[in-house]
Parts: structure tokens; sequence; C-alpha cells
């Protein structure tokens, strides 16, 4: 069973940074590719960014394009989302998930493609 556990959100200032972790039961990121999701009150959940099983090579949702970033340490067994220049619509409780598929889907990132769900971090934006 995938396990996914998500760390780093918390309390970020317009224009900071901040960076979320994601970490997998072990062997996870070889087989499944792990997508960022967030969800800010009253709104759908949308897809961030996601990173492929096979090779590494990331995808980003036209959210995440330009101030985000992924990557991951396979021997830790953990994904990262850098989240950079914070603004105000970036508030949102962020999730990571197993997607059972071993490359990313581009930039159509849906929840209709994953399998395993973390619980989320919220990130919060705020002067």
């Amino acid at each position: 069973q995938v396990q996914l556990v998500e760390s780093g959100g918390g309390l970020g200032q317009p224009g900071g940074s901040l960076r979320l972790s994601c970490t997998a039961s072990e062997c996870t990121l070889n087989y499944y590719s792990i997508a960022w999701f967030r969800q800010a009150p009253g709104k759908e959940r949308e897809g961030i960014s996601c990173i492929s099983s096979s090779d590494g090579s990331p995808d980003y949702a036209d959210s995440g394009k330009g101030r985000f970033a992924i990557s991951r340490d396979i021997a830790k067994s953990t994904v990262f989302l850098q989240m950079s220049a914070l603004e105000p619509e970036d508030p949102a409780n962020s999730t990571c998930a197993a997607v059972f598929l071993d490359s990313c889907p581009g930039t159509n990132i849906t929840p209709t493609l994953v399998g395993s769900w973390g619980q989320g971090t919220p990130v919060t934006v705020s002067s």
C-alpha cells in the first residue's frame, strides 16, 4: 500500500518561498509518478506539478509554471515542491499523490489519475 506524508507547509510571506516535501513509502518513486495538487477554500482541487517515475522529468500545469519547481530524491523516497514568489492566490491545502503512470500526463494533471493521496499540508501567505 502506498503511503505519502507531506511536510513543509505553513506561513510564507508574499514574494517569499516555501518548500514542501512528500515522503513516500519505500520503492514508491520507482513505480509511481508523484503529483502535487492544491485546493483553496471554496475552490476545486487543481493539479500543480508532476514528476515521472520513469526518468524524473517534470510536468507543470498552468498554475504551477514559472514559480514552482518539482524535484525528487529517490534515496530518501521524497518529492519536493519548491514554491517561489508566493502570491495571495497561493494559500491552499497542498497534497501529494501517487499517479499510477510511469510518465506524467503533461499539463493535464487531474485527480482522476490518482491512486493514493497524502493527508495534505496547509500553505498560508501573509505579511
